[in-house]
């Protein structure tokens, strides 16, 4: 069970972003192109449209999706930001156990 005390809440929150802005990431290059609403079924957010097109506008002004007439398309970027987001998380994950081992 995760804590959601507010010491700790932004960090899942922010957590929970990460990884649905990476979901509608990958979605987007394994379905492009693709409209916003076919997007949200697969994510399983029918009805929270507004949260993938969020993420998709995050996404795009990263660089890392661009907008066409058939709908979503990812860019030539999405490889390193995924190897980066990946080394970024074994560093988080690093910090985590140690916080953790603080504890001790």
């Amino acid at each position: 069970m995760i804590d959601t005390s507010p010491v700790t809440s932004k960090l899942v929150s922010e957590l929970d972003l990460l990884e649905r802005h990476i979901r509608v990431l990958k979605i987007t290059k394994e379905n492009q192109p693709i409209g916003i609403i076919r997007l949200a079924e697969l994510l399983e957010m029918k009805g929270q449209e507004h949260k993938v097109r969020y993420s998709l506008r995050i996404l795009e002004d990263a660089g890392l999706i661009k907008a066409t007439s058939g709908g979503a398309e990812v860019t030539g970027g999405y490889d390193e930001f995924m190897e980066h987001v990946s080394e970024y998380l074994d560093e988080l994950a690093e910090r985590v156990r140690s916080a953790k081992y603080a504890l001790i």
